[in-house]
């Protein structure tokens, strides 16, 4: 039987990948990183905001509860509670400006698209 692709993955489909690799990479987000690379910290980020989970425990909790899902959501491992609060804490907030402005742009030229029809 064919489930298809997941709510969370059929949103990620909606982000521009190259283009937040080209910003992580202008940033330095990724490194000297060895375990959350900017990808799965935005992935996490993404599905937080999906399920409504409002502290870093609640998502330690709902990912762990997926464990078998990680690796089809894109993570390399399982992401911790510390890692998740040190990658938020340190990373450079432009490399999360500018993908929201890409995401803006392509909601904005779809539904301009959507309403020419």
């Amino acid at each position: 039987m064919y489930v298809g692709k997941t709510l969370f993955a059929q949103v990620m489909e909606f982000v521009p990948w190259t283009s937040f690799a080209r910003i992580v990479q202008r940033h330095g987000g990724n490194s000297g990183v060895r375990t959350l690379w900017c990808a799965e910290q935005f992935r996490a980020m993404a599905f937080a905001q999906l399920i409504w989970r409002e502290s870093l425990r609640d998502i330690e909790a709902s990912l762990s509860a997926n464990a078998s899902k990680l690796y089809a959501m894109r993570f390399r491992s399982a992401v911790k509670r510390s890692t998740l609060a040190n990658a938020n804490e340190s990373r450079n907030w432009l490399i999360w400006s500018g993908p929201a402005a890409a995401l803006i742009r392509r909601a904005r030229h779809s539904s301009t698209a959507a309403a020419r029809r």
